[in-house]
């Protein structure tokens, strides 16, 4: 394929609309919203799906990490349905968060067939908050805007996790085989962000964040997190990007989704860190001693999620040329 054949990916007049996907509906503000709301309804559901079927066939007198299952052992270590040594008592929990990720898929599906079927294509036309939502490639205030809105939504899902430590009925402690409340997580900023250049447990280590060895110190971290989500949302709902950053940052469809992707392939790769190391975050008695495969699998979609981003970095870069 061709540098020109790249650039031109996505537009009417390729050969390749039957892989375009959501690249016609760029300049389509509706639309676009539509398929992103439907695109969450279907994640839902496969959560909401997953879980029930894990549901419907675990086996409680054998450990989880036996018996193939993918998001059960994510919530048991929020300390849903365990008790002490990690045994499973209740199920319940598992499949009343099945059947609210059922609920919201459907509410999800529904809100993308409107936008899809019965919105404006294009928010500016729609009456209403519509055209709050409405961007156009270059109105750098109008993408910060929607920039600060995820940002807020993600620094919100970090406080969730701070609040169900904390007060709703604890987490998982691998530390003491049972489940516990968090009272008092460690907030001190040497010790949190020494985590980002590898300082922890008083030395260096290359496995930087993944070293992490208390829940004080990872609910910790999720309060600055949260707190730094929502005060950058904030921020830039409310300014403008600066002169300098518009000159340095490339800003159109393609951009937009190559940092993106990044971002996503970066986690990926410290999740690698995390699940193949660190027993606090993925405990033995839920994800076992041997997570070769599991680790391999986010070192994959890591790898495919880079390869996106350098695509998609790449028809930025042309475009702006």
């Amino acid at each position: 394929m061709t540098i020109a054949s790249i650039n031109e990916f996505g537009k009417d007049e390729t050969n390749f609309k039957w892989w375009v996907g959501n690249a016609r509906l760029t300049d389509l503000s509706g639309r676009l919203l539509g398929a992103h709301v439907a695109h969450a309804g279907l994640i839902v559901f496969w959560a909401g799906a997953t879980t029930i079927s894990e549901v419907t066939r675990f086996v409680p007198n054998v450990p989880m990490f036996e018996q193939n299952l993918t998001l059960l052992p994510h919530l048991a270590t929020l300390g849903w349905g365990v008790g002490s040594g990690g045994a499973v008592i209740d199920t319940y929990p598992y499949f009343a968060i099945g059947i609210l990720h059922l609920v919201a898929s459907a509410v999800l599906g529904a809100g993308g067939l409107f936008h899809v079927f019965r919105g404006p294509a294009i928010l500016h036309n729609g009456g209403g908050i519509a055209p709050l939502f409405h961007y156009e490639w270059n109105d750098a205030k109008k993408l910060g805007f929607i920039l600060g809105s995820h940002l807020v939504v993600l620094g919100i899902g970090a406080f969730l996790l701070v609040l169900k430590a904390m007060y709703f009925g604890g987490i998982y402690d691998s530390a003491i085989d049972n489940v516990r409340l968090i009272v008092n997580p460690n907030l001190n900023p040497a010790t949190i962000f020494g985590y980002l250049f590898g300082f922890a447990n008083g030395g260096w280590t290359i496995l930087g964040m993944a070293a992490v060895n208390n829940l004080e110190d990872v609910i910790g971290g999720h309060i600055w997190i949260g707190a730094m989500l929502i005060a950058g949302g904030v921020w830039h709902l409310r300014v403008e990007p600066f002169p300098w950053a518009k000159q340095l940052l490339i800003i159109n469809a393609d951009a937009l989704l190559s940092y993106s992707l990044g971002g996503l392939a970066f986690m990926a790769f410290v999740s690698c860190v995390f699940v193949g190391y660190n027993t606090i975050v993925y405990p033995v008695e839920f994800y076992g001693s041997d997570r070769l495969g599991l680790t391999n699998v986010q070192f994959l979609l890591g790898v495919v999620a880079l390869g996106g981003h350098i695509w998609h970095a790449s028809r930025a870069r042309l475009d702006r040329s």
